[in-house]
């Protein structure tokens, strides 16, 4: 998969999956705008490509603000001279029961995940639709199938599938594919976090997590960083409007 000459954004480039995916877009050859929200880790995930011959630039980046995802775009093109690939990797959680589900825990998931996504596809195909050519990979979640306690975060991964599908028949005509990731149990800080929240080993969370997976193990961010990278390549110029499930197992 060769990537050189492209620019890429990626959204929540700053740790787990979205740090992955720029690192792996990078080692193909594509200029990567790493973006978080905080500076410190999109700054550091940056360096590392720079010290490995890539090119990357750090940007802060607040995915629910339509003026700071307009900059970062606006960032990428700038310094790389274009913009060319898309990864909304920006997501977060808080997860409760719906009695227990709070106005704000709902608005906070539903922001980030699907506004900031929105906001970010918008913004993108602006100079997507110009040049002719794009890609954007959308993460979405297993979890877009039902999942106890992630009302808010199950509706708005289901949410990314139904506006990948929608995105790949509006932007098509213009040479611009746009599909959606579904990784099942991934080892990242936040499924770290959600086995402290609720009071669970991580190391027997993920044995659990392993048994239930015909695979026999849990994901890594990696193995979903490799899947956005063919999803962003020319290898995959006939697949759009489509969910990949990347779970170790059948899913959907």
């Amino acid at each position: 998969m060769d990537l050189s000459g492209r620019v890429a954004v990626v959204t929540g480039g700053g740790r787990g999956i979205g740090a992955a995916t720029a690192q792996r877009l990078a080692q193909a050859g594509a200029a990567v705008a790493v973006a978080d929200l905080d500076q410190g880790p999109a700054d550091e995930v940056a360096a590392a490509i720079r010290a490995s011959g890539g090119r990357a630039v750090g940007v802060a980046c607040d995915v629910t603000s339509r003026p700071s995802v307009e900059a970062l775009t606006d960032r990428a093109v700038a310094d790389f001279g274009r913009l060319d690939l898309l990864v909304t990797c920006a997501g977060l959680t808080r997860d409760n029961l719906l009695f227990r589900m709070t106005d704000e825990d709902w608005d906070l998931v539903i922001d980030t995940h699907l506004k900031g996504t929105f906001y970010a596809c918008r913004a993108a195909q602006k100079h997507m639709v110009a040049a002719k050519y794009g890609k954007m990979v959308l993460i979405s979640s297993t979890s877009a199938l039902g999942n106890r306690g992630q009302a808010n975060y199950s509706t708005a991964k289901a949410g990314l599938q139904g506006l990948a599908r929608t995105l790949a028949i509006e932007l098509g005509p213009f040479n611009i594919n746009v599909n959606a990731v579904a990784p099942g149990f991934i080892e990242t800080r936040m499924t770290r976090a959600t086995a402290e929240r609720v009071g669970v080993d991580f190391d027997k969370m993920k044995e659990d997590a392993a048994a239930r997976t015909p695979l026999r193990r849990v994901g890594q961010p990696e193995d979903v960083a490799n899947v956005i990278a063919f999803l962003c390549s020319e290898q995959s110029s006939f697949v759009t409007g489509q969910v990949v499930y990347v779970a170790g197992g059948p899913r959907g």
